[in-house]
């Protein structure tokens, strides 16, 4: 099995790398991670500009829903500002759906905790 993380999350092009299928399998092992410290059940989840987030986003959304977290997605905004978030509000942990500096057909998720 190829390597799936890197120094800060997965990246990869999406629809070949980076897939809904993968995105939920993510967001469900998020879940239950977080599940043994949880005390909220929700997960903050931001995301860049690029096309592939809405998709992968939702996808990593029905993950978390499938082991009884929710989401409060935040939409578009600068990945600090959802590190800053998952820091301030009541989350168990955060997502930021961006592959930073990569090229537009590139996406990834950055996890967080709280």
């Amino acid at each position: 099995m190829p390597k799936l993380f890197g120094t800060d999350g997965i990246r990869g092009i999406a629809n070949e790398k980076m897939i809904a299928k993968l995105a939920f399998i993510l967001g469900k092992a998020f879940g239950i991670i977080l599940n043994e410290t949880s005390i909220n059940k929700k997960v903050l989840i931001g995301r860049d500009t690029r096309i592939s987030g809405q998709m992968l986003s939702s996808a990593f959304c029905a993950g978390l829903n499938s082991v009884g977290f929710s989401a409060l997605i935040v939409g578009v905004l600068p990945t600090p500002a959802t590190s800053y978030l998952t820091k301030i509000l009541d989350v168990d942990g955060g997502v930021m759906i961006t592959a930073s500096h990569n090229p537009a057909e590139y996406n990834g998720i950055k996890f967080y905790d709280s």
